[in-house]
């Protein structure tokens, strides 16, 4: 049986393509992208939480610095956005530090720098 968040990764995969040949790229900003996956989500009847701030707890004290995260999807994926020719891998170490704070277990960096997205999509998992 396969994982619910690989379902909703399959969804969000079908979205950002769609958004990539719809608006084109690269070269737009990683917001115009975001915001576009974002409406494509909304539009299949999928919840889509943007730019959700997570607090940071370091041995107890709760920091003045939040973590921002660009998108969680059905509160099971998170969505990292990039609009950048230089990808860099430190995106995904960033993604997986995301996962490992919430407890969720996929994230998905989609870069929309790429000339075609689908080699832009880099999957994150933690204990799937």
């Amino acid at each position: 049986m396969e994982k619910p968040e690989n379902q909703i990764a399959g969804t969000i995969v079908e979205c950002a393509i769609e958004v990539h040949r719809t608006l084109g790229g690269p070269g737009l900003l990683e917001s115009v992208y975001e915001e576009a996956l974002e409406w494509e989500l909304n539009h299949r009847g999928i919840q889509v939480q943007q730019q959700v701030t997570l607090p940071v707890v370091y041995k107890g004290v709760t920091l003045r610095g939040p973590l921002m995260i660009d998108m969680i999807v059905q509160n099971l994926v998170i969505v990292e956005n990039k609009a950048t020719t230089q990808y860099n891998e430190i995106f995904e170490c960033q993604t997986l530090t995301y996962l490992r704070l919430t407890g969720m277990k996929l994230g998905l960096v989609i870069n929309f720098g790429e000339r075609l997205v689908k080699d832009g999509i880099h999957r994150v998992v933690n204990n799937l």
